[in-house]
């Protein structure tokens, strides 16, 4: 097996499920140490058992991303434990209540900003700091196809999801000559995600609808997400920076219409 990023250092934050998981364990099998970061221990540890069952090596570190003293130990573990890093895959998120802008708490606001967007902040001011250090990296944010276009319901997220994109154009012009790449996946639906699995079985036809959106008729897995996380920090996407790359079967696009 070709493994791209042999003797390279990766972290993923939100690996306790979905894509974090699947890009947690996509990143192993390139060969790539991985440092797992979450709230949810169990379900990380679970992942960091996957990532060792494909032959893989990692740790994990419990971490709050909208916390600023988590993140600088999330970083200082990972360079004492492995002395660099070298890709940084920012995916832990939140979606928050879905419903009219004018009914949705200030807290809920906060709380979707905080982890969405601060955190996201808060990662990249740590990881590039060691990446500077070491001379180069490669970092993907996580945004959403909801980071865009515009969404009917999920203002505050989708907001959040548009500001990610914002600080990773920033950050990979200000970092260009640093060697450091910075980009951004923007999935649409993706199974096997907590959202996901909630709407598939409270509202069906919700689910329905979401897939109806999707030009290539279905939605999409957490291990095509991955492989284009794992690609964009890899050395055949060097000449790639400052990229919001939808993940999307289409929907961006725009839609087929129905014949009548």
């Amino acid at each position: 097996m070709y493994k791209g990023l042999e003797n390279k250092v990766a972290l993923v934050t939100g690996a306790s499920s979905g894509i974090g998981r699947a890009a947690s364990i996509a990143f192993a099998k390139q060969g790539a140490k991985v440092v797992l970061a979450s709230r949810n221990e169990a379900s990380t540890l679970q992942t960091l058992h996957m990532v060792e069952e494909v032959g893989g090596e990692g740790i994990f570190v419990k971490t709050d991303v909208s916390i600023a003293d988590d993140v600088e130990n999330l970083i200082q573990t990972t360079l004492k434990t492995y002395g660099q890093l070298d890709c940084a895959f920012n995916n832990a998120g939140v979606s928050g209540p879905a419903g009219p802008l004018f009914q949705l708490a200030e807290s809920d606001f906060q709380e979707i900003m905080d982890v969405n967007l601060k955190g996201v902040w808060l990662c990249m001011k740590h990881e590039l700091t060691a990446m500077l250090a070491k001379g180069g990296g490669s970092i993907v944010n996580m945004s959403s196809a909801a980071g865009l276009i515009g969404s009917v319901g999920i203002a505050a997220y989708t907001a959040s999801k548009h500001g990610v994109i914002g600080l990773t154009k920033c950050a990979a012009l200000e970092y260009a000559k640093a060697n450091i790449r910075v980009n951004a996946v923007c999935p649409s639906v993706i199974d096997n995600t907590v959202m996901v699995n909630q709407v598939k079985a409270a509202y069906p036809e919700v689910y329905n609808y979401l897939l109806a959106t999707h030009p290539v008729g279905r939605i999409g897995q957490p291990e095509e997400v991955a492989n284009a996380v794992v690609w964009l920090c890899s050395d055949v996407a060097s000449f790639i920076t400052g990229v919001a790359f939808p993940i999307d079967g289409g929907t961006v696009a725009g839609q087929i219409p129905k014949a009548s």
